[in-house]
């Protein structure tokens, strides 16, 4: 890990503001094929409370809201929350919340937990928080998948360091189920014991 400090709001507004999709989520045939991949891996079941952790304009959101009784997007960016609702509109069983996560989580009980390209922002500090709110906040039988792309970036630490991370701090308490490596991405789906 790089010793950098979690990425905040500012850097997200930043990007935002300036492009109103700024890698491409709605348009990119590697994020459609990415968002069709995470949606398979779920698709087994339906979630009755769901959380998803940087919902950015809400490309997944949309797709994700399919599986889930009652999903709550929430991202760090006020910008982004606003172009997720405008795309998804006023919806049952959807609500929105700007919050930085891990330092602002909500405080229910969750079934589902995705984290898309986001734990690589986080330093050490506040993956560390993430776990053990995971740890906290996941029913048994609950489940998490994360998906990171795994080239080079410059942000705090690399998707197998922060996936690593997570795993290690949630003390055995949260298993995985399902690991993959694709051309460009690592998915990886654990369950609560």
């Amino acid at each position: 890990m790089s010793g950098a400090g979690s990425l905040g709001a500012d850097y997200f507004e930043g990007i935002f503001t300036a492009d109103a999709d700024p890698w491409n989520l709605a348009t990119s045939e590697y994020e459609r094929g990415k968002f069709e991949r995470t949606i398979k891996a779920l698709d087994d079941r339906s979630y009755e409370s769901a959380l998803e952790i940087g919902c950015a304009h809400g490309v997944l959101t949309q797709r994700l809201h399919r599986l889930c009784d009652q999903l709550l997007a929430i991202d760090i960016s006020q910008t982004a929350l606003a172009l997720a609702q405008q795309r998804l509109g006023a919806q049952p069983g959807i609500a929105f919340a700007q919050m930085s996560f891990p330092t602002e989580a909500p405080t229910g009980m969750f079934d589902l937990c995705v984290m898309s390209e986001v734990a690589y922002y986080w330093d050490t500090s506040d993956l560390s928080h993430a776990a053990q709110w995971l740890a906290d906040h996941l029913v048994p039988g609950g489940r998490v998948v994360l998906v990171h792309y795994t080239g080079e970036t410059d942000y705090p630490c690399t998707a197998d360091e922060a996936v690593g991370a997570l795993q290690r701090g949630t003390s055995g308490q949260i298993t995985p189920c399902l690991a993959e490596r694709h051309e460009s991405y690592r998915l990886d789906l654990w369950e609560r014991r």
